[in-house]
């Protein structure tokens, strides 16, 4: 049972970065798969960003060219940096985990953009 704890939330006025990670509990090399999800209120959660164990990243266009996705195998965490943030963004952000196709979510972490 592997688990994901997201850190680094909180409240920024628009145009301005927060940087969210994830801890994992075992080497984040060992994820297949890991990814940063949104639930904005009143919508279903979506995809963000997702990032493979050899590093190839996948970005949803509403966020390209201001958020990057990383990973720090030896710290055991992924990291979502985000850039010229918008009211839009405003969402709990998950961090996901997949190996062997088991999937494992973390809690959430709120971010917040003010206009």
């Amino acid at each position: 049972q592997v688990q994901l704890v997201e850190s680094g939330g909180g409240l920024v006025q628009a145009g301005g970065s927060l940087r969210l990670s994830c801890t994992a509990s075992e080497n984040v090399f060992s994820i297949d798969l890991m990814g940063w999800y949104r639930q904005g209120p009143g919508k279903q959660r979506e995809l963000v960003a997702t990032i493979t164990r050899d590093n190839y990243t996948n970005y949803a266009d509403s966020v390209k060219g201001r958020f990057a996705i990383s990973r720090d195998n030896a710290k055991n965490t992924m990291y979502l940096q985000m850039n010229s943030l918008k009211p839009e963004d405003t969402a709990v952000y998950y961090c996901k985990g997949v190996i062997a196709a088991r999937h494992y979510w973390g809690q959430g972490t709120q971010v917040t953009v003010s206009s």
